[in-house]
């Protein structure tokens, strides 16, 4: 008995110290220093299980790609310039795979620093060594001055943008749809409009969808309250739900806290949010009912699989790199130093994932990659 009660420590002493950061052995992507520090990686798995990771050198967005797994990376040859390229507090370049074409879609102007700003898109055909002229997804020029936006692929191909869009001279959620492999770009469609005349300026939203649905999340901005709610459309982005909210709590905040959580969804159809209240990490499944506390911290990002949900956050604007699955009993700590982190997986894969994040420190900024289980 003595013997299998000292096995039983022994293991969980081993387990235990498998969870410890320093045994996690991140990929660095990127590093620099100065005006073209990389930053704000983003990161799409295809169902083939090819990772692709972009992020934003200063006026340069640049492709890093694995098709073994995330064991390796390497960096396509063609880089795209987007001038005054917007990128910080989750503004950057976004990326996706739809047929046989890399799309990318970033915010830029002539002037930069949220006097103008319009978002493109790009495409390439041959991973990323050549790329396609910008094409304009917003249809009021300079409608997509702050800088915050998001896309996604359906599993049938078409692409979904949303962004906080001021062609009103107010902050709404605005959408468009490319089925074509990001050539061309629909009529924009108004998502949501607050009745207080603006949704927070300064979160972003996000945006996911099946063959079917169409969901989005974002931060309102209402009798002065900044909390999350989530909308579908069941028509392909043509027309969206009335926006609910979600979670049982409120936030009582005349500012905007920069931070807009993420919105998940399975092959399944149901999805999951993570986001932040205050100091407080929450999250809320498809029946919108209720809200599970995930920890303390800001940033969250989480990926749903057929296995549950994953949620990465960080302690501080900058700090300890948490995650937390629904099938764990608590967190583990990933990182020292994170921040801007992301998740992804193919839908519905209880496989690998994988976690993006940057650090800074004395001026020197890194973007890293690690492949989790």
């Amino acid at each position: 008995m003595r013997c299998r009660q000292l096995l039983l420590v022994i293991a969980v002493i081993v387990f235990c110290r498998s969870l410890s950061a320093e045994d996690f052995k991140p990929l660095l992507l990127a590093e620099g220093s100065g005006a073209d520090a990389p930053k704000q990686p983003q990161a799409f798995v295809s169902e083939d299980g090819n990772i692709d990771v972009v992020y934003a050198a200063g006026d340069r967005i640049i492709i890093s790609s694995s098709t073994d797994g995330g064991a390796s990376f390497g960096q396509a040859s063609g880089q795209i310039e987007c001038r005054n390229l917007a990128a910080g507090m989750r503004r950057g370049p976004r990326i996706v795979r739809s047929g046989k074409h890399l799309v990318v879609t970033a915010i830029g102007g002539q002037q930069g620093k949220g006097r103008d700003g319009d978002l493109s898109a790009w495409y390439s055909a041959d991973n990323g060594a050549t790329w396609s002229e910008p094409i304009m997804v917003n249809d009021a020029a300079d409608s997509a001055r702050e800088g915050l936006h998001a896309m996604t692929a359906a599993p049938d191909g078409t692409i979904y943008c949303v962004w906080l869009d001021l062609r009103n001279k107010q902050t709404e959620i605005y959408l468009s749809k490319s089925t074509d492999s990001g050539s061309t770009w629909s009529e924009n469609i108004a998502v949501y409009r607050s009745p207080d005349g603006s949704v927070c300026e300064c979160c972003h939203p996000s945006v996911v969808a099946t063959n079917d649905t169409v969901a989005v999340m974002f931060r309102n901005s209402l009798d002065g309250n900044r909390d999350m709610y989530a909308t579908a459309s069941m028509d392909h982005g043509t027309s969206f739900e009335p926006a609910k909210k979600l979670g049982t709590g409120t936030w009582a905040l005349d500012a905007c806290p920069m931070d807009g959580g993420m919105l998940a969804i399975d092959r399944r159809g149901s999805f999951v949010t993570a986001w932040r209240r205050d100091r407080e990490i929450f999250s809320v499944g498809n029946t919108a009912k209720g809200e599970t506390l995930i920890g303390r911290g800001e940033q969250p990002w989480v990926t749903a699989t057929s296995g549950g949900s994953v949620v990465v956050w960080t302690t501080g604007r900058e700090g300890d790199l948490m995650m937390q699955a629904t099938s764990a009993r608590k967190p583990v700590r990933l990182a020292a130093g994170a921040r801007s982190p992301v998740i992804c997986s193919a839908a519905g894969d209880e496989g690998k994932k994988i976690v993006c994040w940057e650090t800074s420190r004395d001026g020197h900024s890194s973007v890293n990659a690690l492949m989790v289980e």
